[in-house]
Order: C-alpha cells, then structure tokens, then sequence
C-alpha cells in the first residue's frame, strides 16, 4: 500500500514537472517573439532608460558605440537581438 502511494505520488510530481516545463517553454517563445517583434527605440527605451540618462547618439562616434554595446549587453542582460536592435537605432541617429 505505501509502495502505491509513493509510486502515485511520485507519478504526479513528474507530471507537474513536465506541465511547468512545458508552460515555461511557451512563455520564453512569447518573450522571444515579444522581443523580436520591437523596434531598437522601443528597447532603448524599456532598457536602458531606465537605469540612467543616455547621451545623444551624437556624443560618440561608431567605435564607440560598439564598445559601449559590448559593455551595456553584459551589464544590462541584454540578449544578442536585443543589443543588435538597440545599437542599430543608435548609430542610425548617429
């Protein structure tokens, strides 16, 4: 009798597991359509504005920048489209 009630209980902890995983997969797909959906200003604005002040595009030149979009990808976890996005939209103004 223990034995079927570990066994079931068990069974159902794994099923949780899955469903959790399973919904935890769908909800990064979303993020990641969500993300690739925005513009580089529209991700400029959510990230980087929120911590601090940004110059003007104009305040450094490409070189620059690249290096600032290095730095800012690591420190902001930024993923790689969205550093992309947002580096583009900069320059752009540039």
């Amino acid at each position: 009798m223990k034995t079927i009630i570990k066994t079931t209980i068990v069974s159902l902890l794994m099923g949780l597991l899955v469903v959790s995983c399973s919904s935890n997969k769908e909800a990064l797909v979303q993020v990641k359509k969500g993300v690739q959906a925005k513009s580089g200003v529209q991700l400029w604005g959510e990230n980087c504005v929120r911590c601090h002040n940004i110059p003007s595009p104009a305040a450094f030149n490409d070189v620059d920048w690249s290096t600032i979009e290095m730095h800012m990808k690591v420190r902001a976890n930024l993923t790689k489209v969205e550093s992309e996005k947002i580096f583009e939209f900069i320059r752009s103004a540039n």
